[in-house]
């Protein structure tokens, strides 16, 4: 019973995320060009950090760096965000938000609270803590290590 349980977990949060992925793709507030998860996920990290390395950025989302080049070469040509070599160091590359970039991501955060509401309806602020927590633990306990 106990293992039918984790399978069932596993098969639950597949099924969960890729729901959540739909929903927020499937949001036509922001036009045609509405942000991706990952984009929007881009957006929010370069409202905080304009003019990160491409790598934090990457690490921020955990995502690989061939991911993180085609999320960067969109949104660049969505006119989004532009690159730029560090000043410093010539190899490395900034990623610095447009005003269009601004704007997106903020259309983004708004679905987001929407979406984060309707998350967490007819849960208790205790219930969605842990819930909160276990997912907040889960990139940790499934690290592998190289």
């Amino acid at each position: 019973m106990k293992d039918q349980k984790k399978t069932r977990l596993v098969f639950l949060l597949n099924i969960a995320q890729r729901a959540v992925e739909r929903w927020i793709e499937s949001r036509t507030d922001d036009g045609p060009a509405a942000l991706s998860a990952a984009q929007a996920g881009t957006m929010f990290f370069l409202s905080r950090n304009d003019g990160a390395l491409v790598g934090d950025v990457a690490q921020a989302l955990r995502i690989g760096a061939p991911a993180m080049s085609g999320l960067a070469n969109r949104l660049e040509q969505a006119g989004y965000l532009v690159r730029k070599r560090d000043g410093l160091d010539g190899r490395t590359i900034r990623l610095f938000q447009t005003e269009e970039g601004r704007a997106a991501g903020q259309r983004a955060k708004a679905g987001m609270g929407v979406l984060n509401a309707k998350l967490s309806e007819g849960f208790s602020e205790d219930e969605m803590a842990v819930v909160g927590r276990w997912l907040e633990s889960l990139p940790q306990r499934l690290a592998i290590e190289d």
